[in-house]
């Protein structure tokens, strides 16, 4: 029979502390608590977090996964009745009310952090920006070109807004007022987006496109195409090189749970959401993501994304 030491080239060391640095598939006994260890890759999931005070969609998002702020958006369930002003503030266990927009809206865009965030666009085709300081919204300059369903990316003082219903605008934000940039290459709206002002992401969208853009901050480039084509979808991450696209609806009536990541060249499927829906606002990195609210189901739900990561587990116990 075929011995560990065989295997691994050396026996199971028996230690009174765990390993400072150990290596992937190392395997040892802890002789101080008895117990056996080992170090592993703990494969990437989504679990469910606390639930939005108000069940919505289509609304906007921003900050990361525990500090994630959601802003505006349509009352669920599915048909919708009311467009709200409401925002409320994640602290990566429950959400809690903050400042209300000074205008109430759905569809628009958000990007920034839970203390500086950016809101703008919005049903219907509107040109309206607001900043909020983690307390209250503030009116600021207008986008140039009016729209919805459009996507965001970077910070407050260095935003990006493309897309929307319809258009292949692209417009940067400096903290005090859009400018007009060069546009996307395709059209659309419905779309997600991910990345900073300089490296940003845009892909999927209306109706029903695998289409992805990198923005470099002059130009959009084409490259490969998400996995499962789709619109309605959240997005996430820090550069347009380590994003996630997540959720989104396939077709009509078909909504989806599934997660990709993009690494600079292609789209990896990982671990699907527990609730298939779109409509959702999504905030956060392609490790450390944030999905909440959406249609037809889940107008209340959020869901926390961690991607693949390795790990000191225990094997078994004395």
């Amino acid at each position: 029979m075929t011995t560990f030491k065989e295997i691994r080239g050396q026996l199971i060391r028996s230690v009174s502390s765990d390993p400072a640095n150990p290596q992937l598939g190392e395997i040892w006994y802890n002789n101080t608590i008895g117990v056996l260890k080992g170090y592993k890759t703990i494969a990437a999931a989504w679990a469910s977090g606390g639930n939005l005070s108000t069940p919505r969609g289509i609304m906007g998002g921003a900050g990361t996964q525990t500090a994630g702020l959601g802003f505006g958006g349509y009352k669920t369930p599915f048909p919708p009745t009311a467009t709200y002003a409401d925002t409320e503030e994640y602290n990566g266990s429950s959400w809690t009310s903050g400042g209300n927009l000074n205008t109430a809206r759905r569809n628009l865009a958000g990007c920034g952090t839970q203390t500086a965030a950016l809101g703008f666009g919005g049903n219907p085709n509107r040109t309206d920006s607001e900043e909020y300081n983690g307390s209250s919204w503030t009116t600021g300059n207008s986008l140039n070109t009016g729209r919805q369903t459009l996507a965001g990316a970077g910070t407050q003082t260095a935003g990006l807004g493309f897309g929307g219903d319809p258009s292949n605008a692209t417009e940067e934000y400096n903290g005090t007022s859009w400018t007009t940039v060069n546009s996307m290459n395709t059209a659309r709206g419905a779309l997600g987006g991910s990345g900073i002002q300089t490296s940003a992401l845009g892909f999927g969208g209306s109706p029903y496109s695998n289409t992805t853009e990198e923005y470099d901050g002059t130009d959009w480039t084409s490259v490969t195409g998400l996995n499962t084509a789709r619109q309605r979808l959240i997005g996430a991450g820090a550069t347009s090189n380590a994003s996630l696209a997540g959720l989104g609806k396939t077709s009509s009536p078909t909504f989806s749970a599934a997660t990709e990541l993009y690494d600079g060249s292609v789209w990896t499927n990982t671990a699907s959401a527990t609730t298939a829906r779109g409509y959702a606002a999504g905030c956060g990195t392609n490790t450390s993501a944030l999905a909440f609210g959406g249609w037809p189901t889940g107008g209340a739900v959020t869901e926390e994304f961690t991607g693949e990561f390795e790990s000191t587990v225990t094997l078994t116990t004395s």
